[in-house]
């Protein structure tokens, strides 16, 4: 079984080392696009997988980021690598301050709560024009350098993306096996046995809501300087909801989930270009089935075929 791990595990930096020249220029654009969202939904399922918190406004955060990086690089003259520790810095700071009246609210309060959130930024990004530019956005952001040189290429970004994110899933497998992930999860599971068994629940719960902002920060701050323009219709609910259903459909307690999750999502629009203006039910659809279908998401389902195939052996 190890050779099979490690054959799949081979495969899989294969297949993702050899991407960028076997699709299409078009659809290498939206593979970066997909990475870059990966981190706000490995970040998410931090906050929603492991700590059970029911958070619909991380798409604020990632708009926090983006155009906290794109000022900070515009106005401050900074170098996107100075400029993106202090955007991640900035998310978590705004999630610091929200936390702690918003995380007593439990359930759909605190979905509401978030929903509030989400929206209120993006009516000051809209309005607030000698910072953000208003509903024309800020545009002209420069890109990324590398050892002295402008990333000029999609390939180039793909590759900067593919790394970064790579180090935040390392991050993350490393958190979830620490004693802080178990006490989050514990938190998720019940919240008074894990207070009276020593846990510090408000600090796990404000903690991993922080960090779930930071790398929305840090998804926002790469995808600014890779598209060079930003609005506030790029950090509207719509994108909060569609980051939750990459969270639900990779799998919500799965690190690698996500990033399938994302993957798979960010295409679902071209692959269902085909039935047009139903694309909403379609995919309203789709998602209702995998709930249905898969409710683990895709990582618990192959999981279970991994367990079902071993025993099987046995």
């Amino acid at each position: 079984m190890k050779l099979n791990q490690g054959t799949a595990m081979v495969a899989l930096l294969a297949g993702f080392a050899a991407a960028p020249f076997l699709i299409s220029d078009y659809n290498l654009r939206i593979l970066v696009l997909a990475l870059q969202s990966a981190i706000a939904v490995i970040g998410l399922s931090l906050a929603f997988g492991w700590a059970g918190l029911i958070q619909l406004g991380q798409a604020a955060f990632i708009g926090v980021g983006a155009y906290g990086s794109a000022i900070a690089s515009m106005r401050l003259g900074l170098d996107f690598w100075l400029a993106m520790p202090l955007a991640m810095a900035l998310s978590g700071l705004v999630a610091l301050l929200i936390a702690v009246p918003m995380l007593r609210l439990r359930g759909h309060y605190l979905a509401l709560a978030t929903v509030g959130f989400n929206v209120t930024l993006e009516i000051i990004a809209k309005n607030w024009q000698g910072l953000t530019g208003g509903t024309d956005g800020i545009s002209g952001i420069p890109g990324i350098r590398l050892f002295g040189r402008e990333i000029e290429t999609d390939t180039g970004y793909y590759f900067l993306s593919l790394g970064i994110l790579a180090a935040v899933v390392v991050f993350a497998m490393l958190l979830r096996h620490s004693r802080f992930g178990r006490a989050t999860i514990a938190v998720r599971d019940d919240e008074i046995a894990s207070g009276t068994s020593g846990v510090p629940v408000v600090r796990t719960k404000v903690v991993a809501f922080v960090i779930s902002s930071a790398l929305a920060g840090l998804s926002g701050a790469l995808y600014a300087h890779y598209a060079h323009f930003i609005a506030p219709a790029d950090f509207d609910l719509w994108r909060s909801i569609s980051i939750l259903v990459m969270v639900i459909v990779g799998g919500e307690m799965s690190i690698m989930g996500a990033v399938f999750g994302a993957i798979l999502l960010s295409f679902a629009p071209e692959w269902l270009r085909f039935v047009g203006d139903a694309y909403l039910a379609v995919f309203g659809v789709a998602v209702l089935l995998v709930l249905i279908f898969m409710p683990d998401g895709i990582a618990g389902r192959l999981q279970a075929w991994t367990r079902t195939k071993e025993s099987r052996r046995v």
